[in-house]
């Protein structure tokens, strides 16, 4: 980056009466070579970061905006299209794309791409990881308009922004003045995920956002939002399963939402030169591609489904889902739900005909046989544990029926990569994901060109080093000459 284009961001006024951001030393760079690590620090020029193995340090433009935990790294994504030699005239499509990281990749590649995403949170966050052609200094200065107003509403309350320092005493019904959710709304939310005085900061925040609403940065500032929420906010802490931690008496809100705009500024300074492959994400099931896509419109596919293990996805994004407006009731997170393939037994439903499709797989048949038999020998009884081997049966007809509604927009010749963990989360029966998956695969018609290590991680339950492989597939011709073949 050259030294005068961030200037403007280096020496642009913050009010202190009303924000504190963290400043760096006097003896730093510029803003664009000092932003914040992970965990808060600034990072002195000359001295060596650790890298972070999920998301690399040269990595972070766009990524770090927002991304699930369980994210796969960027790198991976470079090393296949490498692998599968794409270039400009390519297209690639992600079916699983969670928060991006394929599709925001390969734009930094100069590769288009489709992205499939039923969970409307993650939908909203991939498609503006894409949008590169805001104006930085714009949404820099909008924002310090909204974090102005924001704070000026909470001195009328009586808060402060920064944490334990009120500005007077509130009366003994300051619970009662707080801006609350609406009791059958707060229901959705984990219980203590957000603290009384953080929520309030932040429905006075959103209440900003939508008053001195500008389109050009509005779903910017929004999932800058929802990133510091889930990174600072709330009570939420991620090992990798969602949890609550020890509750925070009050947040910096409006600081930490600051911080987050800072960086994506920071960001699209230097993305905005490459926004010009088109990149397009759909709100859509990964199961149902051929409604979505047009015939033979996809080269290669790099993607991480969802692993076959008790992790419930809504649960990782329901605050900012909820807070943001994605999900307002029930019903909400149970159409979510339907969109899924059913990798955990809280979004199995009585209507749900997925499984039928691995009745002739006799592999999966005794895995599910292994698991239900484990359960009685056991004695584990509750709902969720006597759906164990239904919903083994039911990620694997779903990933089968996904692989076949695929086939359709694939091109001749069209390579896949999928990255998918081996899983010991039903009662220690051991769920050897790629192998399955490559057999199913097979039995579509698809070529498995290979099975790529990609690392080993340690199972919590039977301290077992569990595979998370790469599984390499080939589509060899359309689904007419398929047909006559067999």
């Amino acid at each position: 980056m050259r030294q005068h284009e961030w200037r403007w961001l280096k020496n642009l006024p913050v009010k202190n009466r009303l924000v504190k951001l963290p400043k760096p030393p006097a003896s730093f760079g510029l803003v664009s070579e000092i932003l914040p690590a992970p965990a808060g620090r600034w990072l002195e020029a000359g001295a060596e970061p650790k890298e972070n193995n999920r998301l690399r340090l040269d990595d972070r433009a766009a990524h770090q905006w927002y991304r699930f935990i369980l994210s796969f790294p960027p790198h991976l994504v470079r090393t296949y299209a490498g692998k599968f030699n794409l270039d400009a005239g390519h297209r690639v499509l992600d079916p699983f794309c969670g928060t991006g990281t394929t599709v925001v990749e390969c734009k930094k590649l100069g590769i288009s791409a489709f992205g499939l995403e039923p969970n409307p949170i993650a939908c909203f966050a991939s498609r503006t990881k894409l949008s590169w052609k805001v104006d930085p200094e714009g949404l820099w200065q909008h924002a310090q308009l909204i974090a102005q107003a924001t704070i000026q509403q909470l001195e009328k309350d009586g808060i402060s922004e920064e944490e334990g320092l009120p500005l007077f005493a509130l009366p003994a019904r300051d619970q009662t003045v707080l801006r609350q959710l609406d009791p059958a709304v707060m229901d959705l939310l984990l219980s203590d995920s957000i603290s009384p005085l953080p929520l309030h900061k932040t429905l006075v925040l959103l209440d900003m956002l939508e008053r001195h609403r500008d389109e050009r940065f509005h779903d910017h500032e929004r999932l800058a939002l929802a990133a510091s929420l889930v990174n600072g906010i709330s009570n939420l802490h991620f090992g990798p399963e969602v949890g609550v931690g020890q509750p925070k008496a009050d947040s910096p809100v409006v600081s930490l939402w600051l911080k987050a705009i800072r960086e994506m500024a920071a960001d699209l300074g230097q993305l905005q030169n490459s926004c010009l492959t088109d990149a397009t994400v759909y709100q859509a099931d990964a199961r149902e591609v051929a409604r979505t896509l047009p015939p033979e419109s996809v080269d290669a596919v790099i993607t991480s489904p969802p692993y076959p293990n008790e992790k419930d996805y809504t649960r990782t994004t329901r605050l900012e889902s909820v807070l943001l407006g994605f999900i307002q009731s029930k019903q909400d997170l149970r159409a979510l739900k339907q969109q899924l393939v059913r990798s955990n037994t809280r979004s199995v439903y009585k209507a749900d005909t997925d499984d039928f499709l691995v009745n002739d797989h006799s592999e999966i048949q005794r895995i599910a046989a292994a698991i239900e038999h484990r359960r009685i020998e056991l004695n584990k009884d509750s709902g969720f544990e006597r759906l164990y081997a239904r919903v083994t049966k039911l990620y694997f007809g779903g990933m089968k029926r996904h692989l076949a509604e695929l086939r359709p927009v694939l091109r001749p010749g069209a390579q896949l990569a999928y990255v998918v963990g081996d899983q010991a989360s039903y009662l220690r029966v051991m769920i050897r994901t790629g192998q399955i998956l490559a057999d199913i695969a097979v039995s579509l018609g698809y070529e498995v060109t290979g099975i790529d290590l990609f690392r080993t991680r340690l199972a919590t339950a039977t301290r077992e080093q569990l595979r998370e492989e790469v599984v390499l597939l080939r589509w060899p011709g359309t689904l007419a000459t398929h047909s006559k073949r067999r």
